[in-house]
């Protein structure tokens, strides 16, 4: 049965395979941008991408602040889901740390709250794995999962990780406190790769970007789990499907990816370009950090393989996660035919 969905942030990379997904499957979208003139471009992505143009009269795009009250109640009208993915995703920290704390926070509760008040009782948010792994697993287990919860004291947990977390807690506290017939789930992507729907993308393609660009003359033995965008995305939709989803976590994840692989897999398919595909040794990227901030963020996972368990997405959600080879060979191909590096 067709729903309403408000989709927070609509304008943001996951977000716009979200909307597009969802206008796919018959839905009807309400899509929120921090200001109404990002409409055309919503729209702008969506339409190559469509199979049927008319599809788009089943969006309405509406402004709002994850700071403020404002229009909240009047963008929850007549909606019957609300997906919050809206939240910042910096290439490099911000001097203060709560810069990116507290809009996360306070977005995340203002959206579910927002929700309880006009009567919409199904949440699905937009975690991330960051909210899981900064921590040091129990003895005798390698892999992490949803029972898993970052600790905020951990020399991983970065400004960026620390805001998924109390988000994400902040949510789930609300619920518990509030007493609230709130049905929630959460969707925990680890690094999320594949072709944007247009030039306007975050910080994981950004990586591709600079990989491409031959911007470094090495590359950090740093790696990330990853997961194909469209994966993420298909998550909502199945979690808005399946009540078995009610109350839980899914980490969406493929397989772990070193910095260094990607490159290969860049170089392989774009041999022309100056991909530096050279591992830097470890004091060399400690030495350069000191000069750039976006190395700086990166140093708590040097040398880190981390592996994380995507089978409860795949036995509660029926995913069977796309290889993220190809989506990071899809980001490559999309970045080099737009002229974008």
């Amino acid at each position: 049965m067709p729903k309403t969905v408000l989709v927070t942030g609509a304008t943001g990379y996951i977000a716009k395979h979200l909307v597009l997904q969802l206008l796919e499957a018959g839905h009807r979208v309400v899509g929120s941008a921090r200001s109404a003139e990002r409409e055309s471009e919503l729209r702008d992505a969506l339409t190559p991408h469509l199979a049927d143009s008319a599809l788009l009269g089943n969006l309405r795009v509406v402004p709002l602040d994850l700071t403020k009250d404002d229009g909240w109640a009047e963008a929850m009208d007549g909606v019957d889901v609300l997906m919050h993915t809206a939240s910042p995703f910096p290439i490099s920290q911000p001097r203060d740390e709560d810069d990116l704390i507290r809009p996360a926070v306070d977005g995340a509760l203002r959206a579910v709250q927002a929700a309880q008040a006009t009567g919409v009782t199904r949440v699905i948010m937009t975690s991330s794995s960051a909210a899981v792994m900064s921590t040091d697993l129990p003895a005798g287990r390698n892999t992490y999962d949803e029972r898993d919860w970052t600790d905020l004291a951990h020399p991983s947990a970065t400004a960026y990780v620390k805001s998924k977390t109390m988000a994400e807690r902040a949510v789930w506290d609300w619920q518990a406190e509030a007493e609230t017939e709130m049905h929630i789930t959460m969707i925990n992507p680890t690094f999320v790769q594949g072709a944007p729907l247009d030039a306007r993308f975050g910080t994981s393609v950004q990586l591709i970007e600079r990989l491409l660009r031959g911007q470094d003359p090495m590359v950090p033995r740093v790696g990330f789990p990853c997961v194909d965008v469209r994966d993420v995305a298909l998550m909502h939709l199945r979690a808005m499907e399946r009540p078995e989803s009610i109350g839980k976590r899914y980490i969406g994840v493929d397989r772990f990816l070193w910095l260094r692989d990607m490159a290969l897999i860049l170089k392989a398919q774009h041999p022309n370009r100056k991909i530096s595909t050279r591992q830097a040794p470890n004091p060399l990227v400690r030495f350069l950090s000191l000069f750039d901030p976006s190395i700086r963020t990166i140093l708590p996972n040097l040398g880190r393989r981390d592996h994380i368990s995507g089978a409860a997405a795949e036995a509660d959600l029926g995913l069977n996660f796309r290889n993220v080879e190809i989506a990071i060979r899809e980001t490559g191909a999309f970045l080099v035919e737009h002229d974008l590096v």
